[in-house]
């Protein structure tokens, strides 16, 4: 009985450590590259957050989050991201949120 409680035990624990190792934490790799991207201009007033992908990411990309918490991939060589991304970093330069023409609008 001992023998099958403690095999009960290493599987259940296995089984746990497996769940865990899958499930990557928030900033992780995985969470900050994109698989699809896109050239579609963002109105700067919904745009919320913006950052570059992670450098060991397949495809280089600008990452905005909207006020709606809707997050867009834009292709990471393409001057208009570049140019938002750049915008962005300098409106948040001391401050704590976006400044305008940043976060204006409602969802």
């Amino acid at each position: 009985m001992k023998t099958l409680l403690t095999f009960a035990l290493l599987a259940l624990i296995g089984l746990l450590h497996l769940n865990s190792a899958a499930n990557q934490g928030p900033g992780s790799i995985n969470e900050s590259c994109c698989s699809n991207v896109t050239r579609l201009a963002v109105p700067k007033g919904r745009i919320q957050n913006v950052v570059r992908s992670h450098s060991k990411c397949p495809v280089p990309s600008i990452i905005v989050t909207t006020v709606c918490k809707k997050q867009i991939c834009l292709v990471g060589s393409w001057n208009w991201a570049k140019k938002v991304l750049t915008e962005f970093e300098k409106s948040l330069d001391n401050k704590k949120s976006p400044s305008a023409p940043f976060n204006t609008l409602p969802c």
